[in-house]
């Protein structure tokens, strides 16, 4: 994985779309990305749709940071990032990344109803693959689960991804060990600094 940064200046509005199921850690990771840009003095606007959350449905939340956001939503084409904790998630957002942007993605599966009773088939990571490079976006797909258990905490899968999100933007790094030394509980804050740490050694 390459690590160049996509992001450039921080003077113009950046996009963000965090999606996963409830229980991953999609929303949380989204609170991370929003206050890491306050910690940076920048302006962050954020949306979130909890849907069936508590259910294991699908969550997701728009962040957006900049010098000046004047709205929590984007539409279709127009972000720069996709933080994704499952694959069946990433295909379903995809049509929101704009070309040239970089979706980073849990390989994760959670089988909904139609697949799991056999109605449907469960897409290959070669769809997934495919589907990115014909829209001319950059794919970084981990195994954060592996990762997270490794570490010694599943519940960690978060700050893997948070990490590897963390390599493509122009910020410290310290500000995000920062913020979630606020955002974790202290029980667990070494787990989830190992993890995040983790996270950035996958982005050269």
């Amino acid at each position: 994985m390459g690590g160049e940064s996509f992001d450039g200046a921080l003077d113009r509005v950046t996009n963000f779309l965090v999606a996963g199921v409830g229980g991953q850690g999609a929303l949380l990771a989204s609170d991370i990305i929003a206050d890491v840009a306050l910690e940076a003095s920048l302006d962050v606007k954020k949306s979130e749709i909890h849907g069936m959350a508590q259910r294991a449905g699908s969550v997701f939340s728009h962040v957006r940071w900049g010098k000046k956001v004047y709205a929590p939503v984007f539409d279709e084409g127009e972000a720069d990032y996709l933080l994704v904790f499952e694959v069946l998630e990433a295909l379903r957002w995809q049509p929101t990344l704009k070309k040239g942007g970089v979706a980073i993605v849990n390989r994760q599966k959670i089988f909904p109803v139609a697949v799991a009773n056999g109605a449907q088939a469960y897409p290959d990571e070669g769809v997934l693959q495919a589907e990115f490079a014909a829209a001319g976006q950059r794919l970084v797909v981990l195994d954060a689960e592996k990762i997270a258990q490794e570490v010694g905490n599943i519940r960690v899968a978060n700050s893997v991804l948070v990490g590897v999100l963390s390599k493509f933007l122009d910020l410290p790094a310290d500000i995000w060990r920062d913020v979630l030394a606020r955002r974790v509980p202290p029980r667990a804050l070494n787990e989830n600094l190992t993890a995040f740490e983790r996270g950035r050694e996958l982005v050269e």
